[in-house]
């Protein structure tokens, strides 16, 4: 199957009239970003290691042991239509065990090292995941999380710091032992349509939802992808973004390998802008997807200290502000930073391309194409005229009839969540509505006024209050609270709790630290509130809800 997105047009304008999805009917991941490539020898991945190790493995190689891999998962009872989770930094397993998924039919689903007890069992009980691969080090939280999973029954763990001899213990799989099964693994038969990847929404108005995908998600990022690197794609691609999370997944390792591009892997932790440079320049990385937080740690170093070759950056997860185009203007000989916009739901549906148009301060850019979007009437679907405010919406299927590949198919376990967010369009189509409110104006630019719902984008993480609530809430002391995001100039947003202490308790600096200690281990590091506000009483409905917007206005 040597086939490719081919965004090949001379301007922005002949591409949206021109372009139109033809994915093959038997179109499987694999096939596509491992086994399509002329040259299957060539560097896929470069992976770094805190200790100093490299390696480099080919497409070839990864094919390899992404089947030993199938293999293993097959012989422990993994069939198709199963979902494995997979709770890995930055490495080589990380990917692999993706793949070795879509060669079964089975349904990936990648969970954030970060996340505590509490966050992996709500979504591995929710998905119904029989199998987990994780990292060594979430040993603790996963065996505690599986316990409640009475679907789980292989925990699977990868020694990547090289602790190969690390006691096993009781239920718990070496992924070396994985990769001594043969290879030669014969994939199951896919089509477009077929569930590969469930990913879990921030949670902003109840628990995190699971988003189902299937096989061509990927390859729907690959127009964004092109644009926003300037159509440019020979290069090598990296980003420090966290491999659980679609913007690292979607918006760089699949469509660079869809491609034929290699790609920087290193399991950093917390960023480290020096760290950063270094990795940019040791793999002459051209191409790099960096959040908005991370961009500002690195404008605190000098980058004429590396000898850099990056052509284009892009940029997502909150809005990008002028001192960071003007800097990588400055600093770095006039890179483009591209802004790209999109949800777990529908990713990458709005981008910029200086080599189509100029990019107006403020604005998110233009629809890709491949994917129609607007602001609309969320209540009967009818598009806003030129410069009212609608919520931001993408039609789910395409002017052949076939689904948008990028667009979910539904929320796991909730198809009234599902319904709630499709309308129906004029013309007897269905438009997503993402929550999300903006307009367009006359040249066909969107511009985001708001987000319809409570979401915090804290260094570039999407977190939901109500489940940070809830965790602050498994406190003995704390009777009330509610969560907010307010501004902050190197995390775009840090969270706040305004807590009320239950009767007989005084709010001091020991309880705000036992809260934030409870909300990093349960949840995840980057969800504690690092601001605690205590209070008499909270405002609420006369249901009993926290009123947010109060709380929000009480910080104006």
């Amino acid at each position: 199957m040597a086939w490719h997105v081919d965004l090949e047009y001379d301007s922005y304008e002949t591409a949206r009239e021109s372009f139109a999805w033809d994915i093959p009917d038997d179109y499987n991941l694999v096939e596509d970003l491992l086994r399509k490539h002329e040259d299957t020898d060539a560097p896929a991945l470069h992976q770094r290691y805190p200790d100093g190790r490299e390696r480099t493995d080919s497409f070839a190689d990864l094919d390899d042991r992404s089947d030993r891999v199938a293999n293993a998962l097959a012989d422990r009872g993994v069939e198709r239509g199963d979902t494995v989770a997979i709770v890995l930094p930055q490495v080589p397993a990380n990917p692999v065990t993706h793949l070795a998924c879509w060669k079964l039919g089975a349904v990936s689903l990648p969970l954030s090292v970060l996340f505590g007890p509490d966050a992996l069992e709500s979504r591995l009980d929710d998905s119904g995941a029989v199998a987990v691969v994780a990292d060594a080090d979430c040993r603790d939280a996963v065996t505690e999380a599986a316990a409640a999973c009475d679907a789980l029954d292989h925990h699977v763990e990868v020694r990547w710091r090289g602790d190969t001899d690390s006691d096993d213990a009781a239920g718990v799989e070496s992924f070396a032992d994985l990769l001594e099964h043969p290879p030669a693994f014969d994939r199951v038969e896919t089509t477009p349509d077929t569930p590969a990847i469930v990913m879990y929404t921030s949670g902003s108005t109840g628990p995190p939802k699971g988003v189902l995908h299937t096989h061509d998600v990927w390859v729907g990022h690959c127009p964004a992808f092109s644009m926003y690197f300037e159509l440019d794609t020979e290069g090598t691609f990296w980003t420090p973004a966290d491999w659980a999370w679609i913007g690292a997944l979607g918006d760089l390792l699949f469509p660079a390998w869809h491609y034929g591009q290699p790609v920087v892997g290193y399991p950093m932790g917390g960023f480290d802008a020096r760290e950063a440079y270094d990795i940019m320049e040791t793999y002459g990385v051209t191409n790099a997807f960096l959040p908005p937080t991370a961009i500002r740690m690195l404008m605190n170093e000098d980058p004429d200290e590396w000898a850099l070759s990056v052509e284009a950056i892009c940029s997502g997860g909150e809005p990008l502000t002028p001192e960071i185009l003007s800097w990588a203007d400055e600093e770095l000989g006039g890179v483009p930073v591209n802004e790209l916009y999109g949800q777990t739901e529908a990713n990458l549906l709005v981008t910029n391309c200086r080599r189509w148009f100029d990019a107006q301060p403020g604005s998110m850019g233009k629809p890709v194409p491949g994917h129609e979007v607007a602001p609309v009437d969320p209540e009967t679907g009818e598009p806003k005229p030129t410069g009212e405010i609608g919520e931001l919406a993408v039609k789910r299927e395409l002017p052949n009839g076939r689904p948008d590949p990028v667009v979910f198919e539904e929320y796991l376990n909730r198809p009234e969540k599902t319904a709630a967010a499709t309308v129906e369009a004029a013309d007897g189509g269905h438009w997503h509505l993402t929550g999300d409110l903006g307009s367009r104006d006359e040249d066909g630019y969107l511009w985001f006024k708001a987000r319809d719902d409570d979401v915090i984008t804290t260094s570039g993480y999407r977190v939901g209050p109500g489940e940070v609530e809830s965790a602050i809430l498994e406190h003995p002391s704390v009777e009330q609270v509610g969560v907010i995001g307010v501004p902050d100039e190197l995390r775009g947003e840090i969270i706040k709790a305004f807590v009320q202490p239950v009767a007989g308790v005084d709010g001091d600096d020991a309880l705000r630290e036992e809260i934030r200690e409870m909300v990093r281990e349960n949840l995840a590091k980057y969800e504690y509130p690092r601001e605690i506000e205590f209070v008499d009483e909270l405002p609420q409905t006369t249901t009993g809800k926290i009123q947010r917007r109060k709380l929000r206005g009480s910080e104006s």
